[in-house]
């Protein structure tokens, strides 16, 4: 037998959803109900402090970023190009957007005055 376009149209067999019959969800389900129960609390707390600092660390990120120009400023500041590149990632993982793009509502960045305020100590000509 030869098989037509019109057997092998899988769109013409639907699923009852877009889960199948949904048994590697239950199977899921069920093993991460059973791990959530015996998980002890210190990988909360532990999940917890590692959030934090992620979030301290790309909000860093984030504003190195815009004070120093972008991914050229912070390389000509010293940072490394690796680094750039795995803060980037990181970035874009947890916050699904790039840091040119990030808005942090309710924070502003005064890039003249802090430029003026930290490269006037380095500017200024010893007396």
């Amino acid at each position: 037998m030869i098989a037509t376009m019109k057997d092998d149209d899988l769109r013409q067999q639907r699923s009852p959803s877009s889960e199948g019959q949904g048994r590697a969800r239950s199977a899921w389900e069920a093993y991460a109900e059973a791990a959530n129960r015996h998980r002890p609390g210190w990988v909360d707390r532990a999940v917890k402090r590692l959030a934090a600092n992620w979030t301290a660390d790309l909000m860093g990120f984030w504003m190195s970023w815009h004070l120093y120009g972008g991914f050229e400023g912070l390389e000509k500041a010293g940072w490394h190009r690796a680094t750039i590149y795995r803060k980037l990632k990181r970035f874009r993982t947890v916050f699904n957007m790039h840091p040119d793009e990030y808005k942090v509502v309710g924070v502003s960045l005064d890039r003249q005055a802090f430029w003026e305020y930290y490269l006037k100590a380095k500017l200024k000509p010893p007396e």
